[in-house]
């Protein structure tokens, strides 16, 4: 059966959620295995309303739960389809064991997250919860900063995903209602240059292929078990980046969007810079624009690979710098965040001695302003006249009440 094209004008107003209905539309996906959650409904919802005016081909499976959507995935892409869904918050927590499954397997699923806050106490709105908690779970992550991203970044996943010499699922990052209900222009590609880019599904040891019969989801125990895991999926991880690099570069010429693996603004010259990941670099590009003004040589630094963690890319990106301050969007519960560790690891074999302090926002959606930015970055100034940390090394900014800091 033939399926109807959609006409796309060059720009369309569409929110993150909508973007990445369209790039799952145009990737032609064999199964959607969904169950609904706030606030990624939208992106199920929008592929099966595709799926139902005959602008694609495949199936889409209705299911009890989210862990029940992943194993359907899982199902799917082992029988050799092009398989993807979404999810966000509990519902992720929930597909959980079933991430390690795919990534075990080396199935090449795409799984969309519109990132939001992790109960309790119950809240719908945006933070970073649930991307944390996916981050060892052997899948490539993707961070969209805005629902141009949200597009583009769908495609470039299921590129990378599907390569032979990877085969490992990835997740796209959105955040959740900041990015998935804002509606902005989206520059967009025609149906048949988007499926051009990503190709044809070529499966590979897919158990419907009767001729060349294999196992999937195998028990392994001490023999097998630390080899897999150490010789097998963590080399693997090493060769994901330059795969991502190249689909980057591909996507550029098709496009003229140009992404890269760590988002560098303004750092040629920068003494103090912002680490964040989200809606949150570009809104804090935007003030470290301001802050030269103000004679303050403020920079940026936005993550947009988030596994395999680029150490190396980001450690050059931070080479020069004086003072650093990392934006978590999730509650450490006691340690360090997560993006001030894994900077601190980057930099800890290089010569450059950069004074390091963590930053938590924005927990539940709460609001990260303008202002707030202002008074970071003067305090990284100050911390860099002073020549050490000035202030606690792990404090949260927005929250009501006296300062507050836990380290």
């Amino acid at each position: 059966m033939a399926f109807d094209k959609m006409e796309l004008r060059d720009i369309e107003v569409w929110d993150g959620n909508f973007a990445a209905a369209q790039a799952m539309r145009q990737c032609q996906i064999d199964v959607v295995a969904a169950y609904p959650i706030t606030p990624s409904t939208p992106i199920v919802e929008g592929y099966a309303q595709f799926l139902a005016d005959g602008y694609v081909e495949g199936e889409f499976v209705m299911v009890e739960s989210e862990h029940a959507a992943m194993s359907g995935c899982i199902g799917a892409a082992a029988a050799g389809g092009r398989v993807a869904t979404a999810t966000s918050s509990q519902g992720f927590a929930l597909m959980v064991e079933t991430l390690y499954q795919a990534s075990g397997m080396r199935l090449p699923i795409v799984l969309n997250v519109v990132n939001r806050a992790l109960a309790a106490p119950l809240n719908v709105n945006g933070d970073h919860s649930d991307m944390y908690l996916g981050r060892d779970s052997g899948w490539i992550q993707l961070d969209a900063y805005c629902p141009q991203d949200a597009y583009d970044l769908n495609f470039i996943a299921f590129k990378v995903s599907e390569d032979h010499e990877v085969r490992l699922p990835c997740m796209v990052h959105q955040d959740g209602f900041m990015t998935s209900h804002t509606a902005q222009g989206v520059h967009t590609l025609d149906d048949d240059t988007a499926y051009g880019f990503v190709g044809d599904y070529k499966p590979m040891n897919d158990m419907l292929d009767f001729e060349h019969p294999v196992t999937h989801g195998v028990q392994t125990e001490e023999d097998w078990h630390f080899e897999h895991k150490a010789r097998q999926h963590n080399d693997l991880m090493t060769k994901v980046m330059p795969k991502i690099q190249a689909a980057f570069d591909g996507f550029e010429k098709l496009s003229g969007r140009k992404y890269n693996i760590v988002e560098k603004y303004d750092m040629d010259d920068a003494d103090v810079c912002v680490v964040c990941m989200g809606t949150s670099v570009e809104t804090a590009r935007e003030v470290a624009t301001e802050m030269r003004k103000e004679g303050i040589k403020a920079g940026v630094v936005g993550i947009r690979v988030i596994r395999p963690f680029p150490f190396f890319q980001i450690a050059e990106a931070l080479k020069d710098v004086k003072a650093i301050a990392t934006l978590d969007r999730s509650s450490p519960n006691g340690a360090p965040g997560m993006l001030f560790n894994e900077i601190a690891g980057s930099l800890y074999n290089t010569p450059n001695r950069a004074l390091l302090s963590g930053y938590v926002y924005g927990l539940g959606g709460r609001d990260l302003t303008k202002a707030h930015l202002v008074s970071l970055f003067k305090e990284l100034q100050v911390n860099v006249d002073a020549g050490k940390v000035t202030t606690q090394l792990q404090q949260f900014i927005g929250v009501r009440g006296p300062k507050l800091a836990y380290l």
